[in-house]
């Protein structure tokens, strides 16, 4: 039977934790209740499956001493930590095939943080009174699915009824969902390559792409706006991917200089640390992103920029700029303990790098080529530096084939450490 881990504050929502729990079993789940609370629970709570005093063992503090400090925030930090090491290793016992949570503001950090920890696919289901604002701090790259509790986590009453039982519906038709396809889910499969892309290197990862599924591959197209780029770093670290054609590194720009669009520093790390194989381009990294014109920070009004529209507004990345760049991407790469390649178009970063076109600009682009060719010399990592543009069709293709040639290669490359 489908098992649903239901994971809250029982100190608090002990009520409408045990009404869940019912709906849950009516709906036709096991049900593993777990215990995130930090006070003592109250006598009418539910008993839990999984205890507070486990919850925090399994991130190394004493719950005493938790309640002890009366530090709120700490308290909350550590039980976020516990509860995602208790959901990892019942995903990895099989005894998971769904979470779900109800909570403030405080239970849903603690929720959101195991839920995000656990692989894309695995459903997640929170019911938060935060879900009416922004929800990026909560689910971030993940498949996490919020629902708005409409009235406070507090008592079942006509409102919470319905939300909290469509909330139980769904975890428990996910769960069910889960279980019946397992089997399928751990079968035979294609192998699985994720690629990277913007507007304006959108030609050639469709090239790439196609290249790609003709090889055999399923290609996982991700838009390089920061979620995008944090998702395929989580998808190689759950080890969900074959390849990573990362063509588009834009988000280290926008990482280094400020603008709106960083994946934050881990960027271009996991699939190194894998081991899947990668192939890397400089894709848009004579780009950093910002909203609309007026957004743009007024240090930088004397940079070269272009409305892109009227939501978006683009600032070359200078010479210096791209020096630091191309430092960034070879110690990334060079890191790597699978084989990971560079290639380097010649005629330019993206769409507007072109000659004659807005961000045409050979002496930044040159200061990161012979940035990066000095990071990477000796390390291992190949460099390859392409006579085209970005996006034609030859420069898509070549990458597309080197990409199936590590991957063939792979069982047979040795793994840098």
């Amino acid at each position: 039977m489908a098992t649903v881990v239901l994971a809250g504050t029982l100190d608090t929502k002990g009520e409408e934790y045990a009404w869940l729990r019912e709906r849950l079993r009516e709906y036709g789940s096991d049900v593993l209740l777990v215990d995130t609370g930090i006070q003592p629970p109250p006598a009418h709570a539910p008993t839990p499956d999984v205890p507070a005093d486990v919850v925090a063992r399994a991130a190394g503090h004493s719950l005493t001493k938790l309640r002890a400090a009366g530090d709120r925030a700490a308290a909350v930090a550590a039980m976020a930590e516990g509860l995602t090491r208790v959901v990892l290793d019942l995903h990895r016992e099989g005894r998971l095939h769904a979470v779900l949570a109800a909570a403030g503001s405080g239970g849903s950090a603690i929720a959101a943080q195991a839920m995000r920890a656990l692989p894309i696919g695995v459903p997640k289901v929170l019911v938060s009174t935060m879900a009416g604002g922004d929800v990026a701090p909560y689910v971030d790259s993940s498949d996490l699915t919020m629902m708005y509790s409409v009235v406070d986590i507090s008592g079942i009453n006509s409102v919470s009824r319905q939300v909290l039982g469509n909330a139980a519906a769904a975890a428990a038709g996910m769960a069910r969902r889960r279980e019946r396809n397992h089997e399928q889910l751990a079968g035979p499969r294609r192998k699985v390559v994720a690629a990277t892309m913007f507007g304006v290197t959108t030609p050639a990862v469709d090239t790439a792409r196609a290249r790609l599924a003709e090889l055999g591959y399923e290609v996982l197209v991700f838009h390089a706006t920061g979620a995008g780029g944090r998702a395929v770093e989580k998808l190689a670290a759950d080890g969900m991917l074959d390849g990573v054609l990362d063509l588009t590194t834009t988000e280290l720009a926008d990482e280094l200089v400020g603008g709106v669009l960083s994946a934050g520093p881990d960027r271009l790390t996991a699939a190194g640390a894998a081991a899947v194989p990668q192939v890397v381009a400089p894709g848009a990294l004579d780009m950093v992103n910002f909203g609309p014109a007026a957004s743009v920070p007024e240090r930088f009004a004397d940079r070269r920029l272009l409305v892109h529209n009227s939501t978006v507004t683009l600032m070359r990345t200078t010479a210096d700029e791209m020096t630091e760049l191309g430092t960034v991407l070879g110690h990334k790469l060079a890191a790597a303990r699978g084989p990971a390649e560079l290639f380097w178009p010649l005629r330019g970063l993206s769409a507007v790098d072109v000659t004659g076109g807005p961000f045409d600009d050979g002496v930044a682009d040159t200061a990161g080529l012979e940035a990066l060719r000095a990071t990477v010399r000796g390390s291992g990592v190949r460099l390859r530096e392409i006579d085209a543009h970005i996006n034609d069709a030859s420069f898509a293709i070549a990458m597309a084939d080197r990409l199936h040639e590590l991957i063939t290669e792979r069982s047979a490359a040795p793994v840098r450490r």
